[in-house]
């Protein structure tokens, strides 16, 4: 049974920053990517950013430029370094794994709020 354990949401004021977590539990098969999406209250789950094993990165337009994922492959782990945070980042965001044999596997979420 695949598990992933995210960390790190809260609440920031605009122009502020936070790292997410998120550690992968219980793989049987291999790692093809890790990324997380998010979701905003009455809108649809998107990708954010995601990164493969070998460490290529890929980002929304949205979000260029001020988050970086990266990934700690001996931990399973992945991260989500959010910088120069806007309103518009609120959200519920969702780590996401792929297995080599194209299996999604989902986190429980973490809530990002970015308000004064």
């Amino acid at each position: 049974q695949v598990q992933l354990v995210e960390s790190g949401g809260g609440l920031v004021q605009p122009g502020g920053s936070l790292r997410l977590s998120c550690a992968a539990y219980g793989i049987r098969f291999a790692i093809a990517t890790m990324g997380w999406n998010r979701q905003a209250p009455g809108k649809e789950r998107v990708l954010v950013a995601t990164i493969t094993t070998s460490g290529t990165t890929n980002y929304a337009d949205s979000v260029k430029g001020r988050f970086t994922i990266s990934k700690d492959n001996a931990k399973n782990t992945v991260y989500l370094q959010m910088n120069s945070l806007k309103p518009e980042d609120t959200a519920v965001y969702y780590c996401n794994l792929v297995d080599i044999l194209l299996r999604n596997f989902w986190g429980q979420g973490t809530q990002v709020t970015v308000s004064s």
